[in-house]
């Protein structure tokens, strides 16, 4: 399962044009502690198509949803012309009789995932069903479940090498939210990155 590096510009494995693109190696489409499952659906008219949202209109669904911080929103701009620093992903997350939506927001120069967002559409109304704004982080699809991926740092790491990942596995229950279903941390080795990579800037 590769999720190891997803936020990372110097991957560029979920990335395309302006550090944008789509998952790939998922079906279609992981923060920590702090990923909030199970929040009060929001449902919201938005300006997206009954067809499933595109890059564009996945950005105004998030700009539209109330439930996304405000710094976020800030965060969501254009990196070059109209392109826009998010990963959209659909599949079924909740069985539902239209596909999820998964947004990731990036920022523009390194590419680190600062929002993760589930949709779920029904009666034509977008509800906000999973969010989590603790960044690095990306959300992805795997076989049904939603995977929430958080980068560690420790002090010194380069943006390119993080010193491990924690993982949590979510899944849609009939209550009406995502409950945890497991969670692990993989730690990476120190030897790759070299010495010339450049340290993540201290908080400060």
């Amino acid at each position: 399962m590769t999720t190891a590096l997803a936020v990372l510009a110097a991957v560029g494995v979920f990335l395309s044009s302006c550090a944008t693109g789509g998952t790939g190696a998922r079906d279609e489409g992981p923060a920590y502690a702090e990923a909030v499952v199970g929040v009060t659906a929001t449902a919201f008219p938005s300006s997206a198509p009954t067809d499933a949202p595109d890059r564009i209109n996945a950005v105004r669904l998030v700009k539209d949803d109330p439930e996304v911080s405000e710094e976020v929103k800030r965060e969501l701009k254009p990196c070059v012309g109209d392109e826009y620093p998010v990963d959209v992903s659909f599949g079924d997350l909740t069985g539902g009789a239209e596909s999820d939506v998964v947004v990731n927001v990036l920022t523009c120069g390194d590419a680190v995932g600062v929002g993760s967002y589930v949709y779920r559409r029904t009666s034509g109304r977008y509800e906000n069903v999973f969010k989590t704004e603790e960044p690095p982080v990306y959300a992805e699809i795997d076989r049904g479940d939603l995977v929430v991926t958080k980068q560690v740092y420790e002090k010194g790491d380069p943006v390119s090498s993080p010193s491990g990942e924690n993982v949590i596995t979510y899944r849609w229950r009939a209550s009406g939210r995502f409950v945890k279903e497991y969670s692990w941390h993989n730690d990476y080795s120190s030897v790759v990155g070299g010495d010339d990579a450049t340290p993540v800037p201290e908080s400060g």
